[in-house]
């Protein structure tokens, strides 16, 4: 998501990395001269079983930390690079929290409900849910980013072409709630809505009544599933479509609308 860059440029900018001339490649584990040369940055080294299956177990040389000695000798604020990799994300909102680059997409996982992750996560430790969030709140960045500078340069741009309309970006994704608890799902609800609000367009293929009553169109397909379906039911606004006889979502819907607070 880029702000591990960032969080390794701060590093190198400690004094005392400067002094022993570090850069910021030295503060990641993929780097022969900052990592752990027995476990080669992965924290742990594998053992072959006889008759059984690979067996992995934490580094010695490092204690699982993954970098070398003179790496985790520079500290940031009293932490090493290990240290703040093990930081959860609400933690590093905090620890981060004049560090606008950096606090911008940890509160943006932190919107979508991750918080609770770890910094230096690995990938295969995540769930398909959390991994596909992490994905989804990568491209919300992007999307919210070039909105800014869009705003920034709107009047340049409407002084060199008068009329043209601002570039804006169009997201689709198919099932973005699967396997989230509610609290979690009206979290992703409000992320979406600030892509629209910076006028992107976003269709989402999705059968969670929260989400779908949130939309401002929709488009209910069926009228059954598999070989019944494929046919447009009916299309329009969460209300328009909850008053429809024949839709089997606006039925389910009339009660989430119903539910939700005026």
């Amino acid at each position: 998501m880029g702000f591990f860059d960032d969080i390794r440029a701060l590093f190198a900018l400690v004094p005392e990395a400067r002094m022993r001339g570090y850069g910021p490649g030295r503060f990641s584990f993929n780097s022969s001269q900052g990592r752990c040369p027995h476990c080669e940055g992965a924290g742990v080294v594998k053992m072959e079983m006889n008759f059984l299956p690979t067996a992995s177990v934490g580094c010695e040389a490092c204690g699982g930390k993954r970098f070398n000695a003179g790496t985790l000798e520079i500290r940031y604020q009293g932490k090493s690079i290990a240290e703040v990799l093990q930081l959860s994300v609400a933690e590093a909102i905090e620890f981060f929290t004049h560090q606008t680059r950096l606090r911008r997409p940890l509160e943006a996982l932190r919107d979508t409900g991750l918080e609770y992750l770890q910094l230096g996560q690995i990938s295969p430790t995540l769930s398909g849910g959390e991994a596909q969030r992490i994905k989804l709140v990568t491209h919300l960045l992007g999307g919210l980013k070039s909105a800014a500078i869009e705003r920034e340069n709107a009047d340049l741009i409407l002084r060199k072409a008068p009329g043209r309309p601002l570039p804006r970006d169009l997201f689709v994704l198919e099932e973005p709630t699967l396997g989230l608890h509610i609290q979690d799902v009206r979290r992703l609800v409000a992320v979406l809505q600030r892509l629209v609000d910076a006028g992107h367009s976003v269709i989402v293929i999705e059968h969670n009544l929260d989400l779908i009553a949130e939309a401002d169109w929709i488009v209910d397909m069926g009228l059954e599933g598999g070989a019944g379906g494929g046919q447009v039911v009916a299309e329009g606004t969460p209300e328009q479509i909850a008053a429809d006889p024949i839709s089997h979502t606006g039925r389910h819907l009339r009660r989430t609308l119903t539910q939700q607070p005026a």
